[in-house]
């Protein structure tokens, strides 16, 4: 290498990357061009080699490009190729490979062109070098030849070992992250070295590492060799002093650790060891953690990650289970920025709104998305001054490269720019400038900002509930009664019920189409479950939020919750246990409170027999009515379990109280001749799809046989009391046997529900 000689070179970068890789080098004062895709363009010194060699962060390698010409045929690729002077460039003992590539191009055979060249090289070594041999013993030049709409490009690759192998990661992990490609993530976000930043995918912590050098201007080729310090006349005297200058700018460690979560504690255990040997140990930190855990109570950080996307590690249902949570994730970080790099399709429908800016990235072969949702603006102090200082928030890309996000270069020399032949500054003795005191923030929230008419929705919901608390609470009281419904979608842009249960709320929400996104339209609810909660003078912790959305296919409805937690609550002189965290459904519904209580009038020295029991209400009353004994039916022994509680907390508890934990039709099939019932509920749900029946149950097709085969099971005179909640339902009492039908369902819907058919009911005498 000739230290006087200035060659034209060559930053090779992943697709996408040629605009940030084009600020790192303006960041080492160097000038450059973008050309092909992948590929920026400098000029510069053997010396400027090795400066880019040890700084960029998010080149793949450097390369000096030898020759470019016109190339439609393999006469003009081997004599062009020949006439270059190679023995200027390699000596007579290199050992010179050759790789190629072709796209576009006439000469489509990549091997065909590699030896072409190779030939080439031989011959004008041959020439050059006045010998017959070489022996390709020494050091390795490695030489490409790449075709492009017939335009041959030769380069000498001076990096080696591609730019990403840093020398820290030892470990790598599965669907592993380029550290050039994490360094990128990086540069293009608003993150700063005293800002939070969070990866909750962090995998073997490569993001975060990568976060960690850049905040401390960490050389990310320190660590390691390059190919062109082995060549000869190679500016080795250059080379030491670049890395002296590079150690002595390191700055101290960052002010907060980053912070790295995962599920597999075992990747996280590499993520540590990569961490300490890339020496940023004091600046991270990992933990395991769900990403639905994720939580802050710092201000305007970022969250830059790569979540999994289903293509080589998680299974379908896990992905579209995980990436449903995320937008109810953000929404807990509303003064914060996200950047996520996925290939997963409907990202953006699935968490409801576009993203600010969106770049196309490869990570490794697979063509990935890179969003960026921009948080609100930090505001200084108490005089509402929007911040803008250069350490706090990047500046605007420049206009002339408008695809350009603002990126976090760091200058490893100083502030003044330094041209390709000045000596580097050295790092100024002033200390950093501190954090300004940011408590404020203009604009919307990324995730969870709430609409505009939120506020006004909250203040007609919260005067209809008083309203309706001080209509209910002197006749509740007087007829003894503490759990009923004090709301029902009276407002029709407030589609919530909110049921009472004495000093507790438990609030659903029924599917409704809203303009509101998944992480906004939570926040909505939290809103609104708060609302209810300050007007009706309930405890925060005392309020409780459901979804209620319509069963489809073979969806159920499941837990909600794992709390195990049940409340006693008092109806009608009766104590029953609620469960309002776990499941969508409390375990005492109370629009059957009349229905209960006509079962207790005629319980007297009756057999009773509940079928479909859920909680064993209907059993309970019929015990306090003196029924001779009870037989719950039900297929969930959670639920059995439970109405035996029901039972025990009213001191009922006794042998004349039987549980069949089996579906309805083997309990009609087993049932003993003679063995006969005087009163009968039967409450079915209106579908049901349980993985313990073979065949699923529709109340529309299914009610009316059943209640033929239960009426043989009840002696002459008996009763038999249907409801069904199933509002479009047609009851074919005609096609019942041996029976008397009498609607009920006016008489059986309490006074405080607005929807008088939230069941239908009959009366069914044998």
């Amino acid at each position: 290498m000739n230290p006087t000689q200035t060659y034209d070179l060559i930053a090779v970068c992943a697709f996408g990357l040629e605009a940030v890789v084009k600020r790192e080098l303006a960041a080492l004062g160097i000038e450059a061009t973008i050309g092909e895709s992948g590929r920026v363009h400098f000029q510069g010194t053997s010396e400027t080699i090795a400066k880019t060699n040890l700084w960029l962060r998010c080149a793949d390698r450097v390369t000096i490009r030898v020759a470019e010409f016109p190339a439609a045929d393999f006469d003009a690729l081997f004599e062009t190729t020949k006439a270059i002077p190679w023995g200027d460039w390699l000596p007579v003992d290199a050992e010179f490979p050759v790789t190629g590539r072709s796209v576009k191009s006439t000469l489509t055979s990549v091997p065909a062109c590699q030896r072409a060249v190779k030939r080439a090289i031989v011959d004008a070594l041959q020439r050059d070098h006045k010998t017959e041999t070489l022996p390709e013993t020494g050091t390795q030049y490695k030489v490409d030849i790449a075709l492009l709409k017939d335009t041959a490009t030769i380069t000498i690759d001076t990096t080696g070992r591609g730019l990403h192998r840093r020398g820290y990661r030892a470990h790598v992990t599965a669907a592993p992250l380029k550290e050039t490609l994490a360094a990128a993530m990086v540069m293009l976000s608003y993150w700063k070295r005293d800002r939070p930043l969070v990866d909750p995918f962090c995998g073997s912590g490569t993001i975060l590492i990568e976060a960690a050098m850049i905040g401390r201007n960490m050389a990310p080729g320190q660590s390691r060799e390059f190919a062109f310090e082995q060549w000869a006349g190679a500016p080795r005297e250059a080379m030491l002093q670049l890395r002296s200058d590079a150690l002595q700018n390191v700055l101290d460690p960052l002010p907060q650790r980053l912070l790295g979560s995962d599920t597999d504690f075992r990747v996280l255990r590499f993520a540590r060891e990569n961490s300490e040997a890339a020496g940023v140990t004091a600046d991270v930190h990992f933990e395991t953690a769900d990403v639905r855990d994720l939580k802050s109570s710092r201000r305007f950080g970022c969250l830059i990650t790569n979540p999994p996307y289903g293509m080589r590690i998680g299974r379908d249902w896990e992905i579209e289970e995980l990436y449903a949570a995320i937008p109810h994730v953000l929404r807990h970080l509303p003064t914060w920025s996200f950047y996520f790099l996925t290939a997963y399709g409907g990202f953006e429908q699935v968490l409801g709104r576009k993203a600010d800016r969106r770049r196309k990235l490869y990570n490794g072969r697979i063509e990935c998305t890179y969003y960026q949702f921009q948080g609100p603006k930090p505001v200084l102090g108490e005089s509402g001054r929007t911040a803008a200082p250069p350490e706090e928030v990047a500046a605007p890309a420049p206009e002339s490269e408008p695809d350009v996000e603002p990126a976090t270069v760091a200058n490893p020399w100083s502030s003044k720019s330094v041209t390709q032949e000045s000596e580097p500054s050295k790092p100024t003795s002033d200390p950093p400038r501190a954090a300004k005191p940011y408590v404020h923030a203009v604009g919307d929230a990324a995730f969870g900002a709430l609409p505009g008419n939120a506020q006004h929705q909250a203040d007609l919901f919260a005067t209809r509930l008083r309203k309706r608390a001080k209509h209910f609470r002197r006749m509740m009281s007087r007829r003894n009664i503490t759990c009923y419904r004090i709301y029902e979608r009276d407002v029709p842009e407030i589609p919530l019920v909110v049921d009472r249960y004495e000093n507790y709320l438990h609030l659903s929400e029924f599917e409704r189409p809203h303009d509101r996104d998944a992480a906004s339209h939570a926040s909505w609810l939290d809103l609104m479950a708060e609302t209810a909660g300050e007007a009706l003078d309930v405890p925060k912790q005392n309020v409780f939020l459901k979804r209620r959305s319509r069963q489809r296919g073979k969806t159920q409805h499941e837990k909600v919750a794992e709390t195990d937690r049940k409340i006693p609550v008092q109806e009608s002189g009766l104590t029953f246990l609620v469960n309002l965290a776990d499941y969508i459904d409390t375990g005492l519904f109370l629009d059957h409170r009349v229905t209960r209580q006509m079962v207790r009038e005629e319980a007297a020295g009756k057999h009773f027999l509940n079928l479909f029991a859920y909680t064993g209400s209907f059993t309970t009353y019929a015990a306090s009515g003196g029924a001779a004994s009870t037989t719950s039916v039900d297929l969930s022994q959670t639920y059995l379990d439970w109405a035996q509680e029901n039972l025990q907390a009213n001191g009922l508890a006794g042998s004349q109280h039987q549980f069949a934990a089996m579906d309805i039709g083997e309990f009609i099939r087993r049932h003993k001749p003679g063995e006969v019932y005087d009163l009968v509920v039967c409450d079915p749900p209106t579908f049901s799809n349980s993985k313990r029946t073979d065949q699923d149950w529709n109340v529309q097709t299914d009610a009316v046989p059943l209640l033929n085969n239960v009426l043989k099971l009840v002696r002459p005179g008996g009763v038999i009391y249907f409801s069904t909640n199933f509002r479009r339902f047609k009851f074919d009492s005609e096609a019942l046997t041996a029976s008397t039908v009498h609607e009920i369902s006016k008489q059986t819907v309490p006074d405080e529900y607005r929807n008088r058919r939230i069941h239908r009911c009959w009366k069914i005498v044998k």
